[in-house]
């Protein structure tokens, strides 16, 4: 039965009911003891009819047997119906930058295999969001629209419903979306566009849906919008055996630079000029294909280990580090292990001038011979399978 303003619902998901108030964007807005709480329709079961005023149904009667002739019947009273009043928009603190999250939950997480999935997105912001949604398989050009519609702030919205006939055709996942305030001013955000790869196989098994803070049951959830920052998929599809072919020659390229170093560094450096190591990727692979960040961020490491090994033991040595501004996640893995490996030098950053921000530069000094380190070997990185 389709839920109209004046029904008398209660919630199928969860304790409570009321009367309906108004209906607006696939919500429900229910009074339940004097607060107005926004449900999806789809989770209402009514349980009384709004009231009718009249009944057009009813066989019309005599003006003889609708009243005496003594006293003529009073006008039925007019009842006015207020309009649905709109709620004010609630700031929450920490609201002003974007986390959007779009999350397919299963109709039936005990068969899978039969089973269809609503599609959610999340708004968690002060911001208005326009969003369009649409899907398209890996051998087609062409995009099928899922959803579109203005989603309010610091709210979890229904889109669209993927059935099991829509997955064979579910390979990319494209969300673009506009932010915006209505009624005050604002700080102007960037429109985002996303590009997901899907790997639909996930939908049928059941360690692929995971908790998820937005989301009362285990999901598969993709991340939009992380603090403002628009998340990228852009990467191609992993060849595992490529990948451990690929970083097994690196080893040996590396392991040939870290014998080759102690000879080319030997010299003490007398016109000051310090050694300069690139930790950009660029510069220590050829390609990052196939490679996830921290695949990256572990290679990165382990040249600034075999570059401080090989000359810990020339005191005076001046080695600047460049591994470039970003979001500091590098730079902050490198004042680890300074910190807790190669105590006892000096580091400071490099100079502005010669190597802009996102440099740092360690200064070798003498270690007492009680305090020298055992030689630090790299990290072991896990294989992908």
């Amino acid at each position: 039965m389709a839920v109209k303003v004046g029904d008398t619902v209660r919630f199928l998901n969860t304790t409570g009911g009321g009367r309906v108030t108004r209906i607006a964007d696939g919500l429900a807005y229910v009074d339940d003891d004097g607060f107005e709480t926004p449900v999806l329709i789809h989770d209402c079961v009514v349980v009384g009819d709004a009231p009718v005023f009249g009944n057009p149904s009813a066989p019309a009667k005599s003006k003889e047997a609708a009243s005496p002739k003594s006293a003529p019947a009073a006008p039925a009273p007019k009842v006015r119906i207020s309009e649905p009043t709109q709620l004010p928009v609630v700031e929450t603190a920490g609201g002003d930058v974007l986390n959007i999250v779009v999350g397919f939950e299963p109709l039936d997480i005990k068969s899978l295999s039969q089973s269809d999935f609503d599609a959610y997105v999340v708004n968690d912001s002060n911001y208005y969001l326009f969003v369009s949604i649409a899907t398209r398989s890996r051998d087609s050009r062409e995009w099928q629209h899922r959803y579109d519609g203005v989603i309010e702030p610091n709210i979890q919205e229904y889109a669209f419903t993927l059935g099991q006939a829509d997955l064979p055709s579910f390979d990319r996942l494209s969300v673009q979306y506009t932010a915006f305030k209505r009624d005050r001013d604002y700080e102007a955000k960037a429109p985002g566009d996303v590009d997901i790869r899907v790997d639909a196989t996930k939908f049928a098994k059941l360690h692929c849906f995971r908790p998820n803070p937005y989301f009362d049951g285990p999901v598969i959830a993709f991340d939009i919008s992380v603090d403002d920052r628009v998340q990228t998929d852009t990467m191609p599809a992993i060849d595992a055996r490529a990948l451990e072919q690929g970083m097994k020659e690196k080893r040996r390229d590396l392991s040939s630079q870290q014998h080759a170093a102690p000879r080319q560094s030997k010299p003490s450096h007398r016109d000051d000029s310090p050694i300069v190591v690139d930790l950009h990727a660029s510069e220590l692979l050829d390609t990052t294909a196939g490679l996830s960040p921290a695949d990256i961020l572990n290679m990165q490491i382990d040249r600034f280990s075999e570059v401080m090994n090989a000359h810990l033991r020339a005191p005076g040595t001046k080695i600047v580090f460049i591994h470039g501004k970003g979001e500091g996640v590098l730079r902050q893995a490198l004042m680890k292990e300074l910190n807790h490996r190669y105590k006892g030098h000096d580091v400071q950053d490099a100079s502005f001038r010669e190597y802009g921000f996102g440099a740092t530069q360690v200064t070798i000094r003498p270690v007492l011979p009680t305090d020298t380190p055992a030689p630090v070997q790299p990290k072991k990185r896990k294989q992908r399978r």
